[in-house]
């Protein structure tokens, strides 16, 4: 549990070696945020030794489960992504052989995956293409990674995306490409992913994210004029945006944020306690930058809100004129099924409250968000290729509102509850016959 230098030290990092491997660093979607539910989750079987690394979230998981529990499979976490390698581990499914095919094919949802068997590393993407997955070489070797900058870290050649629906196979031979849903044509790649979730200096569907963001940005501004003498961005999210901003608005760019590079990202800690500390302790303000000053501050994004009312008071403690909160997104409205963690409606601030209502909270001047349409036309893509269901409530794989993240885990609390009720009626029973 933590972030990578807290868990890989260079001890362990100096003992782990080998000709392949498979790593993951990633929040539990499904399941609370405890070690057993960490990735990459591992299973011994007739196969062989099996590794999976799963981004995204199944939404059919609670039924898969079921299937294989009423089998006599056993479950060791709470976490979707376990389905998955038992489904992988299994040598025939309904009589038949078992194939990779066969088994992503009773997958829905969304799901990329990195998969190690002892002589074989497996890329697979869903077919709508949710989330991303990138393909590198690295002296004469395939690599796999969730964004194309993994590559960059190690100087490995960025070669393609794996596509939507496609299954890569790499051993020693090469790598071998196989379409599982070769039939299928609509795709929904996550929006949220150029928004926010990416980082700026990766490449997905051939474009760069930060001019994505930087393009955001500009439209931002050209669909809302606001006068102000400083632009200032949200950092470390905010700053292709608010540069975009400045640029298209004429409004001279600050850094009057600094950022605390010792604090992670506080829109994924997991209780808002945590969040709360972290936001005091994330970033110090330049005051002297923004004294007597009509400023727009830039973020990414409001999904709860606990960060831009704290970044507004701060501003207006160190004596800002007018502060105007621009936002280089539409408001969240619905949560994501998908495998971003804001899956609970209750806590989206634009889903519970009105534009106005929300810059009353934020004790703002004024508060500006990037229209959809705008959002989509920075991107360069079509908007029937991407999921903007956080957005506009169309969500491309169905699913039900109850299946939340911690459905696994009430659902096993229920059955315990019933085992240990029926228990009791048993011994009741027994009683009364003696």
């Amino acid at each position: 549990m933590g972030l990578v230098p807290q868990v890989f030290n260079p001890k362990i990092l100096h003992d782990l070696v080998g000709n392949m491997s498979v790593g993951h660093t990633r929040y539990s979607t499904t399941g609370s945020s405890h070690i057993r539910n960490a990735q990459p989750l591992t299973v011994d079987c007739m196969r062989g030794q099996i590794a999976v690394a799963h981004n995204g979230n199944l939404t059919n998981a609670a039924q898969l489960r079921d299937d294989l529990e009423s089998r006599g499979l056993v479950f060791q976490t709470t976490v979707d992504s376990e389905i998955i390698i038992m489904m992988l581990a299994q040598p025939s499914l309904g009589g038949v052989e078992n194939t990779l095919v066969q088994t992503f094919r009773r997958l829905e949802g969304a799901y990329s995956l990195v998969i190690m068997t002892e002589k074989e590393l497996i890329g697979v993407r869903d077919p709508f293409g949710f989330r991303p997955l990138s393909i590198g070489r690295l002296n004469g070797a395939y690599v796999l990674a969730s964004e194309s900058v993994a590559f960059d870290q190690i100087q490995a050649q960025f070669v393609r995306d794996v596509e939507p629906g496609e299954i890569v196979i790499i051993n020693e031979k090469g790598l071998i490409s196989v379409q599982a849903f070769p039939e299928h044509q609509r795709r929904a790649f996550c929006i949220f992913e150029y928004v926010y979730f990416a980082r700026p200096d990766s490449v997905i569907g051939g474009r760069s994210v930060y001019e994505v963001r930087k393009e955001m940005g500009r439209q931002l501004a050209r669909e809302h004029r606001v006068k102000a003498d400083l632009v200032i961005p949200v950092p470390d999210s905010g700053g292709c945006a608010a540069l975009g901003y400045s640029e298209e608005s004429g409004i001279p760019f600050e850094m009057a944020f600094i950022r605390n590079h010792y604090v992670g990202r506080s829109f994924l800690q997991p209780s808002q306690l945590i969040r709360d500390f972290d936001v005091r302790v994330k970033l110090n303000l330049i005051a002297s930058l923004v004294k007597d000053q009509r400023v727009v501050i830039v973020d990414d994004s409001i999904v709860r809100g606990t960060t831009c009312k704290a970044r507004v008071k701060t501003l207006k403690e160190a004596g800002a004129r007018e502060v105007h909160v621009a936002v280089s997104c539409p408001p969240h409205m619905n949560p994501c099924v998908y495998g971003i963690d804001f899956p609970d409606r209750n806590k989206l601030m634009a889903a519970n409250h009105s534009v106005d209502e929300i810059r009353q909270y934020l004790n703002a001047d004024s508060l500006h968000y990037l229209s959809q349409a705008g959002m989509v036309k920075a991107t360069g893509r079509a908007k029937e290729s991407f999921c903007m269901a956080c957005y506009d409530g169309k969500y491309p794989v169905p699913y039900d509102p109850v299946l939340d993240k911690h459905i696994i885990e009430r659902r096993r609390s229920q059955a315990q509850t019933l085992g240990e009720a029926v228990e009791k009626e048993n011994e009741q029973i027994k009683l009364l016959q003696v």
